[in-house]
């Protein structure tokens, strides 16, 4: 067998050890942020802390969970992301659904497919887009985090090419049964589709929560910012102003360890999620790629 040839199982050591050396260097860096949290002023400061904590301490997390402001970030995020989520894949398998048929039996699908192609190629612009927003009376709403991005044409190329990959009898099945196009959907090609809605559903997460910028431009209060665009300010800009710390507390602790506790429970939720979408993702990936 070919799996017993010498050649194979070089190619096999040699793979495990490249997986294995591209997995440390994405492990790595969230245990020396983590180490960092959970240091002291002194080590934190000196840029002392490799990947364990030096003068432990759990300073940063008090600090970063009495901050009204981060909490209020935090759960913004979470309601975001749960409601983007939920309504950008309710309305991606709508439209993919019909889109998947042929054009005998959904006349005018072509040209329903080239308007939404048309919106990955040309967009409104960012100044059009902010002045919507304002005019439809959406600033300083969760809505307006969510609603602009709802409609995923690419998830919708994607969806759609899956369900294209499903037999066409299960659907002349159902047909026969007395279902309708919405009872077809639901009963038989969203329980067949878990795989991509898994994936399709972590993907959007993910944007999801580490989207910034339009919570900095359609928000003008910072309690109305989302986790990411809080982090923003606070790492990249380095403002502390705006978080609600009092200056005499930052004065005890090293603000690395403040925005290493805050980078960690950041990226926590997703890394929560992932292990239980797993089992989909790999089978999700491949979705549409293979016809017969």
């Amino acid at each position: 067998m070919y799996h017993k040839t010498l050649g194979y199982k070089l190619f096999s050591i040699f793979n495990y050890l490249f997986l294995g050396i591209i997995s440390l260097l994405c492990i790595l860096p969230i245990i020396h942020i983590l180490a960092v949290s959970f240091s002291s002023m002194a080590p934190a400061s000196a840029n002392l802390v490799g990947f364990w904590p030096k003068g432990f301490t759990t300073d940063a997390y008090e600090k970063t969970f009495g901050n009204s402001n981060f909490i209020q970030s935090l759960w913004i995020s979470v309601e975001r992301t749960v409601l983007a989520t939920v309504i950008g894949m309710a309305l991606v398998l709508l439209t993919a659904f019909p889109l998947a048929k042929d054009d005998q039996a959904f006349r005018g699908r072509t040209a329903y497919m080239w308007f939404f192609v048309f919106t990955i190629l040309f967009s409104g612009g960012l100044i059009p887009s902010y002045i919507l927003i304002q005019k439809i009376g959406l600033m300083n709403s969760i809505w307006a985090l969510i609603l602009p991005g709802a409609v995923s044409v690419w998830n919708i190329i994607l969806m759609l090419n899956f369900f294209r990959g499903l037999p066409k009898e299960l659907e002349e099945a159902a047909f026969l049964d007395g279902a309708g196009q919405f009872k077809t959907l639901a009963l038989v090609y969203i329980p067949l589709s878990m795989p991509a809605i898994a994936t399709l559903s972590l993907f959007t997460m993910v944007f999801q929560w580490n989207a910034w910028f339009d919570g900095m431009i359609y928000m003008s209060d910072v309690k109305n910012y989302p986790l990411a665009s809080l982090l923003q300010t606070i790492i990249v800009q380095q403002d502390f102003s705006k978080i609600n710390v009092d200056p005499k507390l930052l004065e005890n602790i090293s603000q690395r360890t403040v925005r290493a506790a805050q980078i960690f429970i950041g990226a926590l939720p997703i890394l929560l999620v992932y292990p239980f979408l797993q089992r989909f993702f790999v089978k999700g990936m491949v979705i549409g790629a293979v016809k017969e």
